[in-house]
C-alpha cells in the first residue's frame, strides 16, 4: 500500500527553458497558470487577472470587526451595480488555499508514517495483525484544532448568553407581578436584557464566521490532497475508481466533511444546552422536570434508529449518484455517436432506471423526515405536558404562575433548537463517516512506484530494458514479456508491430506508467511524451504549446513552422490566442496532433515518446513533420526519438528497427539488418508492397468550414460556465419558483400551505391557553376549585399538542410527496431536453457544466429547495404571528414595528442585492474547479511524462482558492445580514420590555410573559425569514439552469408523423439537389449548391483539400447539420420529412473516433439488445477480433473501462466496425475508419468491407486515397463546392485537383499503371 503521498522530484520543481540542449532550468513562479481555461471567470479571454482588493478586515477596528461594518461598502455597490468579481476582498493570507493545503498535506503524511510506525509494532507482537488505514479526521484534527478549539469557546460563551435572557425575563415579570415603589428597577431589567441579547447576538455571529470559514478550509485541504493523489494513482487504482466517482469524491464527500465541521460543535453543543435547560428547569419546577427528560430518554434513542437507516440509504444513495455521474459524463463525451447511430432512447431508459432508484431512496428518506418532523417539533410540547402534568400531581397544592409558565417555555424553546439539531448533525456524522471511509479508500490506494524505472542512470544509453516484463497490475498478466534492449543516446527508433503486439505499452513501461513485474528498467535525461489520443488544454492554443515553458519567440515560431501549424493559425480567428474548446472540439483531429507534438518538440526535453502522430495528418504534412520535426534533419536531431508507427516507408531512415509482437520483441536492429536477417519485417513488408508509396496516410488534416465555424461559434458562447456568475447578476430574471411550484402539483403546494399555517395556528393557540390559564390562577380563591379547572385545562392544552402532531405529520407528507414529483419531473424534462440538443451545443459548452445541471442543480432540487421553502412559509408565519401577539398585549407596540419593519426591508433589499450576485459568483467558480479536475484525470499520463505535476497541483490551488474567495465573501454578507436584523429583533424584545414597565399595573404579568416570551423568538425567526428568502432567490438558480435547456434551438423530432416504410431505404440511392448547409444563421455557407445523384450499391469517394467540407457533407446526411436550402433525397424520400431517428437508424457509418462505453463487450456492440450471439461472434470474426475476445475470461461479457482504455485505440476501431457489421443498412458512411490501425489488418478490414457491404451505396472520406482509388466514382470537394465528379480513371486524366492529390501521395504512377 503506497498512501504516502511523495515529494515531487526536482524535474516538477522545475520549468524548462526551451531551445535545444543548451537550454537553462528556472524555478516556477508560484502563480504561473497554465492557460485560460484556469483563469478566473471575471478575467478576459488572453488576460492575466489582477490582483483584487484585500480585504479590510485586518485593520478594521474591534467593533467594525464584531459587527462586520467593513464589509458595508461590498453591500452598498452590489445594490448600486452588478457585482464582478474584481469587487471583492480577498481572503487573509491563513485563509488561502496556498497554505492551507501544503500544512495538511504535512500531517497527512506524518499520519501515514506513524501508521506505517503502528502497523510494524503490531506485526511484532502478533502475526496476523489487523491492517488500518492512516486516519484522515486525525490529520485533520492536527491541522486546524487550535482554530477549531477556538470557535468551540465562541460557541460555549454564546450557549451562556442564551440562557441569561429568560432568566432576566424571570425577574421582569416578578417586577410586573408585585410593582415595586422604584421603578426604575423594572427599566435596568428591560436595558441588561437588551445588552445580553445583543451581546450574544454579537458573539454567534463570530462562531458562525470562524465556523463556516474553517469548515471550507477543511474542504480545500482535502481536494488539494485528492487532487494530489489523483496525479500519483496507479493503473490498478485508476481501475477502482472512475473519473467519475474521483470527481464525486472531490465534490460531494469532500462536501460533507465541510458539513460535518460546521455543525461539529453541535455534538456537545446541544446536550450541553439540555442539560442547562433541564438544570434550569429543575429550579422552576422541582423533580417533575425528570418526566420531560424521561420524554426525551426514550425519544432520543428512536431518532438514532432513524439515523441508522438513513445510514443505509444515504450509502446506496452514493452508490447511485456515483453510476449516474459515470453514465452521464460517458454519454455526453459519446453524444456524436448516440445521435449518429440513434441511441438517445436506449441510454436515457439506462439513466432514468438509476434516477428511479434514487427516488425510491428519497421517498424512503422523506417518510423518514416524517417521524423525524413529528418528533422534532413535538418534543417541546410533549416535555411541556409531561412536566407540568407530573408537577401537579407530585404536590395538589403546586399552581402556575406566570413566572414558572413563561420562564419554563422560554427555555423549552431553548431546548427546542439543539433537540432539532442534534438529529441533524447525527446525519451529518453519519454521511461524513462513509465520506471519510471513501476518501481514506481513495487516498490509499496504490501509486505509481518510483522504483519502476530508474531515472537516475548516468551510462552510455539513453533508454535500456533489462529482462524487463511489465503488467497493468501486478497480479495481472504481462503484457510486455522479457524486453532486452538498449537505446543509445541521439537515436531515432520505429516500434512496429499489428494491433494489441504491445507497442503503444513499451512507452508507457519508459514513462513508468506500468507495473514493473521482472527485471531493469533504466532511463536518462527528461521526456517529452506524444500520446496517441492527443490531450488537449481547454486554453489558448498558444498555452497548449508553451505548457508552462517560458516564452522564447524565435524558438516558438520555429516549432510553429516545423509542426505544419501557421496556416493553421493564420486561418484561426484569433491566430495562436484562439481559445481552444474542451477537449479541443473546435480543431480537427490533425490539429490536435500536431499541437500535441509541437508542445513536445517546445519541451526541450531529452527523449522523445511519439506514439504514431503523424497517423491524423494528410501525406504532405507528415512528410513535413518527418523531415523537420523527427528526421534526422529535423529540430530533434541530436535526441533520443522513439516512434510508434504503421508507416514502414520510413524505416529505412531509422537508426534502429523494433518489431513487437504480442507482447515481445521480436527483432532490432536497422532497417537492413532486419530485411535480410529476419522474416518479421519481410513479412510486414510484402503485406504492403502495394502501398510503400502510399503508407503515410494520406489523412487530411481537416481545417475545415466546420472547424473554423466552430472556433467562431466558440469565441462566442465558449465557456458559459465561467461567465455565469456575470451573466447572472446582471439581468433581472423572474425567478422561476413558480416552475418548481407547478411541477410539485398545485393540490400539494395548497396542502402544504394549509398544514403549516394550521401548525402555527395551534402553536399560538397553546400559548394563549397557557397564557389564559394562568391569569385564570390568579382569579381563583379555592384550592378546590382550582383542582377542577386544572385537570381540563391539561387536556385541552393536550388536544392542541396532539392537533400540531398531526398537522406536523400531514405537512411532511405532503412535502415529500410534492418534492418527489418535482424532482421526478424536472430530472426527466432536464434529460430529455440536453439529448434533443443539437451536436454543435455539446462542442461549444464544456462538459462539466452539462453534468453539473444533473449533479449540483438537480441535488438542490432534490433536497433542498423544498425545505428552504418549507422553512421561509414557516418563518413567515412565526414573525406574523410574533407581532400579532405583541401588538394585541401592547398596542402602542405597533408605533416601534413601523421604523423596524422599514429598516428591515432597507436592509433586505441591500443584502438580497449583493448577495444573490456573491452567490452566484460562487456558484460559477465552482465549474473551473470541476472543469480542471476532469481535464487533469483525462491528461494525467501526458503531465506525469512532462514532470509538470506540481504546475499543475499549483493551478487546482489557484482554481480552488478563487471559489473560496467567493465563499468568504459570502460567509461575511451573511454575517452581515445577520447582525442587523438581530439588532432590529433586540430592539423589538427592548420595546416589549419597555412597554411592559409602561404599562404599570395596566397590565396582567401573564400577557407581559407572553409577548417577552414571543420577542425573545423572533430575532431567530426575522433572520431566518430573510435568510432563507436569499436561498430560495440564489438556489431558485439551479432551476433556472435545469430549465434552461427548455427554450434552446432542438434537432428536429425523433419521430415524425409521416414514416418511411419498414424497408427503406432498400436501393441506397442518395440524391443532393442545390442543397446549401451553414453551422450558424449568422455565418457563411459551408455547402454551396451540392447537387449529384448516386446509383444503387454504389462506390463513392470523397475527397478534398483542407477546408473542403466532406465532414460537413457527411453530417449533413445525418441531419446534424441541418439545411440552408435545396434537399437531400434518399430512395424517393426528402429526408427533411422524416424523423431524426427514421434516418440515423436507418444509415450506417464508421465514425473516425472510436468511442466505447464502460459495460460489458457485448453492450457496446449491441447496446438495444437486438442481436444474438451467434451473430456478435459472427461480426466479431469478419472483424478479426473474435480470437482476442475468445481468449479473455468472461468473452462476450468482458467488462470495458470508462473510455474503453483497456483496450487498444486500433482494438476499439474495430470494435465500432463490428458495431456497422451489425447493422448492415443499405447506406454505409466511412469517415476515417481505419486510422488507428496497422496496415496488414487495415488490408483485412477494407476486404472485409468490400465483400460484406458489396451490396451497399458506400460513401467514403478519402484519408487514405489507396483505398478509394477502386471506388465507382470519386466527388472532389472544394470550399463547399463540387469541384470534380467522375470516374477514378477519367480524374486522373483530367489532372486537376484530384491529380495533384494523387501526386503529392505518390500515386500516380502506380494509378497509371492500373488504368494502362
Amino acid at each position: 500500500m503506497f498512501s504516502c503521498l511523495r515529494p515531487w522530484g526536482a524535474s516538477s520543481s522545475y520549468r524548462r527553458v526551451p531551445g535545444g540542449p543548451e537550454a537553462q532550468v528556472k524555478l516556477i513562479g508560484p502563480g504561473r497558470r497554465g492557460g485560460a481555461v484556469f483563469w478566473p471567470l471575471w478575467v478576459g479571454r488572453g488576460k492575466r487577472a489582477e490582483p483584487t482588493k484585500c480585504s479590510p478586515e485586518k485593520s478594521a477596528s474591534f467593533f467594525s470587526k464584531m459587527t462586520y461594518s467593513w464589509f458595508s461598502r461590498i453591500i452598498i455597490l452590489g445594490y448600486k451595480k452588478p457585482l464582478e468579481r474584481e469587487d471583492l476582498f480577498e481572503l487573509n493570507e491563513s485563509d488561502s488555499s496556498y497554505i492551507v493545503c501544503p500544512i495538511f498535506e504535512k500531517q497527512w503524511r506524518k499520519e501515514v508514517l506513524r501508521n506505517q510506525e503502528r502497523q510494524k509494532v503490531k506485526a511484532s507482537f502478533h502475526k496476523e495483525a489487523h491492517t488500518r488505514k492512516p486516519s484522515l479526521l486525525y490529520a485533520l484534527w492536527n491541522t486546524f484544532k487550535f482554530v477549531l478549539i477556538q470557535v468551540a469557546l465562541f460557541k460555549v460563551f454564546a450557549d451562556i448568553l442564551s440562557f441569561t435572557s429568560p432568566l432576566i425575563m424571570k425577574q421582569l415579570i416578578i417586577f410586573c407581578e408585585h410593582r415595586p415603589d422604584f421603578g426604575w428597577s423594572g427599566y435596568g431589567y428591560a436595558l441588561v436584557l437588551f445588552v445580553v441579547v445583543f451581546l450574544q447576538t454579537l458573539i454567534l455571529q463570530q462562531y458562525q464566521r470562524f465556523n463556516m470559514l474553517t469548515s471550507a478550509k477543511i474542504k480545500t485541504a482535502v481536494i488539494g490532497l485528492i487532487y494530489k493523489k489523483a496525479l500519483l494513482l496507479s493503473n490498478v487504482s485508476r481501475k477502482k475508481f472512475s473519473t467519475g466517482e474521483i470527481i464525486n469524491l472531490m465534490s460531494a464527500d469532500a462536501q460533507q466533511l465541510m458539513d460535518l465541521t460546521a455543525n461539529l460543535n453541535l455534538l456537545w453543543s446541544a446536550p450541553f444546552q439540555i442539560l442547562m435547560a433541564i438544570s434550569l428547569l429543575w429550579q422552576e419546577l422541582g423533580p417533575a422536570v425528570l418526566a420531560g427528560v424521561a420524554v426525551l430518554v426514550f425519544v432520543i434513542p428512536i431518532n438514532a434508529l432513524v439515523a441508522t437507516r438513513v445510514k443505509r440509504l444515504k450509502k446506496s444513495q452514493t452508490k447511485n449518484k456515483d453510476k449516474q455521474i459515470k453514465l452521464l459524463n460517458e454519454i455526453l463525451h459519446g453524444i456524436k455517436i448516440l445521435k449518429l447511430y440513434a441511441w438517445e432512447p436506449s441510454y436515457k431508459k439506462k439513466i432514468i432506471e438509476i434516477r428511479e432508484e434514487e427516488l425510491e431512496i428519497q421517498k424512503s428518506a422523506g417518510y423518514l423526515a416524517v417521524f423525524s418532523m413529528l418528533t422534532l417539533t413535538c418534543i417541546p410540547f410533549l416535555v411541556s405536558l409531561a412536566t407540568f402534568g407530573i408537577y401537579f400531581l407530585l404536590d395538589e397544592g403546586n399552581i402556575l404562575t406566570a413566572t414558572k409558565v413563561f420562564t419554563s417555555m422560554s427555555l423549552f424553546n431553548i431546548l427546542r433548537l439543539p433537540l432539532f439539531d442534534l438529529p441533524t448533525v447525527i446525519s451529518a456524522v453519519v454521511q461524513a463517516r462513509i465520506s471519510l471511509g471513501r476518501l481514506e479508500d481513495f487516498l490509499n490506494t496504490e501509486e505509481l512506484l518510483p522504483q519502476n524505472i530508474d531515472t537516475n542512470y548516468i551510462g552510455d544509453h539513453a533508454i535500456g530494458f533489462t529482462n524487463a516484463s511489465f503488467s497493468w497490475d501486478k497480479t495481472g498478466i504481462p503484457v510486455l514479456k522479457d524486453l532486452n534492449i538498449k537505446i543509445p543516446e541521439g537515436a531515432l527508433v520505429a516500434v512496429v508491430g499489428q494491433v494489441g503486439s504491445g507497442k503503444s505499452s513499451v512507452l508507457s513501461a519508459i514513462l513508468g506508467e506500468m507495473e514493473k513485474l521482472t527485471g531493469v528498467v533504466q532511463r536518462k535525461g527528461s521526456v517529452a511524451y506524444v500520446s496517441q489520443q492527443a490531450w488537449i488544454q481547454n486554453c489558448i492554443l498558444q498555452e497548449n504549446i508553451l505548457f508552462g515553458s517560458i516564452m522564447q519567440k524565435q524558438f516558438y515560431e520555429r516549432v510553429l513552422e516545423a509542426c505544419a501549424l501557421l496556416p493553421d493559425l493564420a486561418q484561426l480567428p484569433n491566430g495562436d490566442q484562439t481559445e481552444i474548446g474542451e477537449k479541443g472540439v473546435n480543431i480537427s483531429g490533425g490539429q490536435k496532433h500536431r499541437v500535441s507534438l509541437a508542445r513536445a518538440v517546445y519541451s526541450g526535453a531529452d527523449i522523445y515518446l511519439l506514439d504514431d502522430p503523424l497517423s491524423a495528418v494528410d501525406v504532405h504534412v507528415g512528410k513535413q513533420l518527418f523531415e523537420k520535426v523527427i528526421g534526422s534533419s529535423g529540430i530533434l536531431k541530436g535526441k533520443t526519438r522513439i516512434l510508434v508507427t504503421h508507416n514502414l516507408t520510413l524505416l529505412p531512415q531509422m537508426d534502429l528497427v523494433v518489431v513487437m509482437e504480442s507482447g515481445r520483441i521480436a527483432q532490432v536492429g536497422t532497417y537492413q539488418e532486419l530485411l535480410s536477417e529476419t522474416k518479421s519485417l519481410t513479412h510486414l513488408l510484402q503485406a504492403f508492397s502495394q502501398q510503400e508509396k502510399a503508407h503515410a496516410l494520406e489523412r487530411v488534416s481537416v481545417i475545415n468550414s466546420r472547424t473554423i465555424l466552430k472556433d467562431q461559434i466558440l469565441e462566442q458562447n465558449d465557456r458559459p460556465s465561467l461567465d455565469q456568475g456575470k451573466q447572472f447578476s446582471m439581468k433581472k430574471e423572474r425567478i422561476p419558483v413558480g416552475g418548481y411550484l407547478h411541477a410539485f402539483g398545485w393540490l400539494w403546494v395548497w396542502l402544504s400551505v394549509a398544514t403549516y399555517l394550521g401548525q402555527n395556528l395551534v402553536g399560538i393557540g397553546q400559548n394563549l391557553w397557557l397564557s389564559a390559564w394562568v391569569k385564570e390562577t390568579k382569579h381563583v380563591n379555592e384550592f378546590t376549585e382550582w383542582k377542577k379547572i386544572r385537570s381540563n385545562k391539561l387536556n385541552i392544552y393536550g388536544l392542541l399538542g396532539l392537533m400540531q402532531g398531526l398537522f406536523v405529520c400531514s405537512g411532511a407528507y405532503v412535502l415529500t410527496r410534492g418534492s418527489l414529483a418535482a424532482s421526478r419531473t424536472l430530472h426527466a424534462q432536464l434529460l430529455n431536453n440536453v439529448l434533443h440538443l443539437p451536436l454543435q451545443f455539446f462542442e461549444t459548452n464544456p462538459i462539466g457544466q452539462i453534468i453539473n445541471r444533473f449533479t449540483k442543480d438537480m441535488f438542490i432540487i432534490d433536497m433542498r429547495f423544498h425545505y428552504y421553502l418549507r422553512t421561509w412559509v414557516n418563518c413567515t408565519l412565526d414573525v406574523v404571528g410574533t407581532i400579532l401577539v405583541i401588538v394585541g398585549a401592547f398596542p402602542l407596540f405597533i408605533l416601534g414595528v413601523i421604523p423596524l419593519v422599514f429598516l428591515y426591508f432597507t436592509i433586505q433589499r441591500y443584502y438580497v442585492a449583493s448577495s444573490r450576485q456573491i452567490r452566484r459568483l460562487a456558484g460559477a467558480s465552482r465549474s473551473p474547479v470541476i472543469s480542471h479536475f476532469s481535464e487533469t484525470l483525462s491528461g494525467v499520463s501526458t503531465i506525469r511524462a512532462f514532470g509538470h505535476e506540481q504546475r499543475f497541483i499549483q493551478q487546482n490551488k489557484e482554481v480552488v482558492n478563487e471559489n473560496l474567495v467567493c465563499f468568504y465573501n459570502n460567509v461575511i454578507s451573511n454575517r452581515w445580514l445577520s447582525v442587523r436584523l438581530e439588532f432590529l429583533g433586540n430592539l423589538m424584545v427592548f420595546f416589549a420590555a419597555l412597554l411592559a414597565v409602561l404599562a404599570g399595573s395596566s397590565i396582567d404579568s401573564a400577557i407581559v410573559g407572553l409577548s417577552i416570551s414571543y420577542a425573545l423568538n423572533i430575532t431567530q425567526s426575522l433572520n431566518f425569514w430573510v435568510r432563507k428568502a436569499c436561498e430560495i432567490e440564489t438556489n431558485a438558480v439551479s432551476i433556472e439552469r435545469v430549465c434552461e435547456y427548455e427554450n434552446m434551438d432542438k434537432e428536429a423530432p425523433w419521430i415524425m408523423s409521416k414514416r418511411p416504410p419498414p424497408q427503406w431505404p432498400n436501393k441506397g440511392i442518395v440524391e443532393f439537389i442545390n442543397y446549401q448547409a451553414r453551422y450558424r444563421d449568422d455565418l457563411g455557407l459551408a455547402l454551396q449548391d451540392i447537387t449529384f445523384q448516386t446509383h444503387g450499391e454504389e462506390k463513392i469517394g470523397i475527397v478534398g483539400r483542407t477546408g473542403a467540407g466532406k465532414s460537413t457533407l457527411s453530417n449533413c446526411l445525418f441531419r446534424i447539420v441541418e439545411r440552408s436550402g435545396g434537399k437531400i433525397i434518399i430512395d424517393g424520400i426528402d429526408i427533411s420529412t422524416i424523423g431524426l431517428h427514421d434516418l440515423r437508424g436507418k444509415l450506417n457509418i464508421i465514425p473516425q473516433d472510436p468511442v466505447l462505453f464502460s459495460g460489458t463487450l457485448q453492450m457496446n456492440l449491441d447496446p438495444l439488445d437486438e442481436y444474438s450471439d451467434s451473430e456478435l461472434w459472427e461480426v466479431l470474426e469478419l472483424c478479426h477480433l473474435k480470437e482476442f475476445v475468445q481468449s479473455l475470461p468472461k468473452k462476450l461479457l468482458h467488462e470495458i473501462s470508462e473510455g474503453g482504455e483497456n483496450l487498444s485505440v486500433g482494438q476499439r476501431q474495430l470494435v465500432c466496425l463490428a458495431r456497422a457489421l451489425l447493422r448492415k443498412k443499405k447506406i454505409l458512411i466511412l469517415d476515417e475508419a481505419t486510422a488507428s490501425i496497422d496496415f496488414e489488418t487495415d488490408n483485412l478490414v477494407q476486404t472485409t468491407i468490400r465483400k460484406e457491404f458489396s451490396d451497399c451505396t458506400i460513401l467514403t472520406i478519402a484519408h487514405r486515397l489507396r483505398s478509394i482509388i477502386d471506388s465507382n466514382r470519386v466527388l472532389v470537394l472544394d470550399s463547399g463546392r463540387i469541384i470534380e465528379f467522375e470516374t477514378p480513371q477519367n480524374l486522373i486524366c483530367q489532372k486537376g485537383i484530384f491529380f495533384e492529390m494523387l501526386t503529392e501521395a505518390g500515386l500516380t504512377q502506380d494509378s497509371g499503371t492500373e488504368d494502362k
